[in-house]
């Protein structure tokens, strides 16, 4: 039984509900003989791997669907050996080099010269009959590479262009150096509107044949805005969010309370601390909780980005200026260093001094 972000996610650009002229733009770019590299961005669950992989189906036909797991061996300048997991199919590749954390260039370097160096059988599709020489791979969280590891990229695509394209996807462009942002078309891909994500939910509702406490549509969706407003516009967790109150509740009630997040409600604590009081005891204690969310696998970023804008809701207009000054400072140096928890615990000390 798959989650219900698997289930209804389009295969296709014909089923996308949403931003039409970027599906027509992106049809219009797998139809040519000619595929650029691209870089995708955008907010958190705003569809952008869904339309990488519909624009794949319209590349290369179903074939993308038939996805398996390789895990590759590298070996470091130190002699240090890694394991990697590639997720591929006939026609691309998907990876995640940031996983690695400063060996992330061992893997551009090692894999992509791999995949590059061989060129690719000529095969035509079925559906334009279109001659593909290259094989394309989907490059996750690409605004977390390292310097070195985005300039082994940019190599890579000079040298072997006509082998490979590279499909990048991030949720900024800010932490890319220009030379990649020259050789990609960027497509921005922003996030779903309020009614968009609440016809969506409706849709899934019918399919589902959800029971409801009100039989008015418009009753519905009221529900949904409130949804796609807790969820802030991220659609993936909109739907999660239905599903888990579907879940709960076998005639879903229009009054029905929406769940926080754990981590959500635990980062919103450590801005009432640092808010409330601003002392090394109490440092000391945020920084254990700091912890506590990184060995949970919540990303440093996530982390720090929640927390200041927690903060500035509740801080006097005077101090916006400063907070966001120090947490552009400490987003720069997490990218820079491997100890999340020290650039972490430095925001929450310097938040203090702002605020007291």
């Amino acid at each position: 039984m798959s989650l219900w972000v698997d289930k209804y996610r389009p295969k296709t650009l014909n089923k996308l509900s949403f931003h039409e002229s970027i599906t027509k733009n992106l049809g219009a770019l797998a139809s040519t003989g000619d595929f650029p590299h691209l870089l995708v961005y955008g907010p958190s669950g705003s569809g952008k791997k869904t339309r990488v992989y519909a624009t794949l189906h319209e590349l290369f036909g179903s074939q993308v669907e038939k996805l398996k797991i390789d895990v590759k061996t590298f070996t470091t300048s130190s002699n240090r050996k890694l394991e990697f997991n590639v997720l591929s199919s006939p026609y691309h590749l998907e990876i995640t080099p940031s996983d690695m954390g400063n060996n992330d260039r061992v893997v551009i370097q090692d894999l992509l010269k791999d995949i590059a160096s061989t060129e690719q059988v000529d095969f035509t599709s079925q559906q334009k009959g279109i001659k593909h020489r290259f094989k394309v791979v989907i490059i996750n969280e690409a605004d977390s590479l390292t310097r070195d590891a985005q300039a082994a990229l940019r190599r890579t695509m000079e040298k072997y262009s006509s082998n490979i394209r590279l499909i990048m996807i991030s949720n900024t462009t800010s932490n890319i150096i220009p030379p990649i942002k020259s050789r990609t078309l960027l497509v921005r891909i922003p996030a779903p509107s309020v009614s968009e994500i609440s016809q969506i939910l409706n849709n899934v509702a019918t399919k589902e044949n959800l029971k409801f406490s009100v039989n008015e549509e418009s009753e519905k969706l009221k529900l949904f805005e409130k949804i796609a407003i807790n969820s802030s516009q991220n659609l993936r967790k909109a739907l999660l969010c239905f599903e888990t109150v579907s879940m709960q509740n076998e005639t879903i009630q229009l009054s029905t309370n929406l769940i926080d997040l754990d981590w959500e409600i635990i980062i919103k604590n450590i801005s009432r601390l640092i808010l409330t009081n601003q002392s090394v005891a109490n440092l000391s204690k945020i920084r254990v909780i700091f912890y506590e969310l990184l060995a949970h696998c919540i990303p440093a970023r996530i982390i720090l980005k929640t927390l200041l804008f927690d903060l500035l809701e509740s801080c006097e207009s005077n101090k916006i200026e400063d907070l966001v000054s120090i947490g552009s400072t400490f987003d720069n140096r997490l990218s820079l260093g491997s100890k999340s928890i020290f650039h972490l615990e430095g925001f929450a000390a310097k938040a203090m001094v702002a605020l007291s």
